[in-house]
């Protein structure tokens, strides 16, 4: 069983500020000025993050007024999950059939 992980969905979730919006916005929906607020981070450059989210399907938006609020696709996180379940799933079968390639 081969198992494999989507390495761009790791991509845009490796950088700190990018998984730290996903962190805040697992535990409520919010603007970019709340992001701002709670990250610290100069509103550009998370507007750049929030696009590199929005683009890799990790967040959703929701106008209201003159704001834009953010939503975490918990969908997507649970795939990714799943993703690494299987992964595990697979090595703990490997490691219990003791399955190595011979060397040459």
């Amino acid at each position: 069983m081969m198992t494999s992980v989507d390495t761009d969905l790791i991509r845009v979730l490796a950088d700190p500020l990018r998984l730290q919006i996903v962190t805040l916005l697992a535990r409520e929906t919010l603007c970019t000025t709340h992001l701002v607020e709670e990250t610290g981070a100069k509103q550009t450059n998370l507007s750049n993050h929030l696009k590199v989210l929005r683009e890799a399907g990790v967040v959703d938006t929701e106008p209201c007024g003159r704001y834009i609020y953010y939503r975490l696709r918990p969908e997507v996180v649970e795939a990714l999950a799943g993703q690494f379940a299987d992964l595990a799933q697979t090595a703990r079968a490997t490691a219990e059939a003791n399955l190595k390639r011979s060397c040459p």
